[in-house]
């Protein structure tokens, strides 16, 4: 089994990145997942304050 923490090195030449759609499908993806998560954090937050 391969070590977890041993570090990895730059990609060559050969490693092709992922096409640019599934990159920018991601990034959408974790910034919409992001924003719903601080606004639960936000709502919640703002609950405890005033039901508390």
């Amino acid at each position: 089994m391969a070590d977890p923490l041993k570090p990895v090195g730059p990609s060559t030449d050969k490693d092709k990145p992922a096409p640019l759609m599934r990159r920018l499908i991601w990034f959408a993806a974790l910034a919409v997942l992001g924003l719903i998560a601080v606004a639960a954090t936000s709502y919640i937050l703002r609950a405890v304050l005033f039901l508390g």
